[in-house]
């Protein structure tokens, strides 16, 4: 498949467009933002982790019934992609109480819900990504009453499976953000990435945060803990 021009440069990835107009090309870069792009670095590594452990879980969803947007892994930090319109919501799933959660209703970090919570957010960087509910994305026209239903029924169904599979190698996930869109057809796919970019994950053990919170609170060693997480999900370094 040929790389083409480039359509797009966001926070952490490229996206190109391809000789093949069903599929593009994702690129996933070292660069890391927090607080809505006010904190900006480097994670070393970052972008060939995110890639790979992305292409992994999702490979991992697909066989348990989740449709995405993997096609095929092309390198460290390139992948093809099916191309989709991106519906404007951020979809984030709590397991336990941590960040905005916590942040935002006053409660401890730590707490286990007896059902996960779904929550979205305007996907805006202009307006600061805020939370909305489903009366608003249909009143915005951001996705109908189906997509919704669909989106939400998909989000926790990959709940469960990320939650047993991270389990499987002593990591907690706490919680985590997901993107879909729509294929040319109008069908609903999981689409961006799952990494710990995206996702708060914690060793079962001793509730050591592996995860973009480290950049985030300056806790140091943000390289190590991605490579924690590829190493146990994958049985080998990067």
């Amino acid at each position: 498949m040929k790389k083409l021009e480039q359509l797009y440069e966001g926070k952490a990835k490229k996206v190109f467009q391809t000789d093949d107009p069903a599929c593009l090309i994702v690129e996933y870069k070292d660069d890391a933002t927090a607080f809505n792009g006010q904190k900006k670095g480097t994670i070393l590594g970052k972008g060939a982790i995110n890639n790979r452990m992305t292409n992994l879980l999702m490979q991992m969803l697909e066989h348990r019934g989740v449709p995405t947007h993997f096609v095929q892994e092309l390198n460290e930090r390139e992948t093809v992609v099916k191309k989709v319109t991106i519906v404007p919501l951020e979809v984030i799933v709590r397991n336990i109480s941590a960040g905005h959660f916590a942040q935002n209703y006053g409660v401890e970090e730590g707490i286990v819900f007896e059902e996960p919570t779904i929550e979205f957010s305007y996907k805006n960087d202009d307006l600061g990504d805020p939370l909305i509910n489903s009366y608003h994305a249909k009143a915005l026209k951001l996705a109908t009453q189906a997509e919704i239903d669909t989106i939400v029924r998909l989000a926790f169904q990959i709940n469960e499976a990320l939650k047993e599979f991270f389990l499987a190698v002593g990591i907690t996930l706490v919680d985590f953000k997901l993107e879909f869109g729509r294929l040319e057809d109008g069908t609903i796919v999981l689409a961006d990435e799952i990494s710990p970019d995206t996702c708060r994950l914690w060793d079962k053990e001793t509730g050591e945060k592996l995860d973009k919170d480290r950049f985030r609170r300056d806790l140091g060693n943000v390289e190590g803990a991605y490579q924690e997480v590829m190493k146990r999900l994958t049985g080998s370094q990067p």
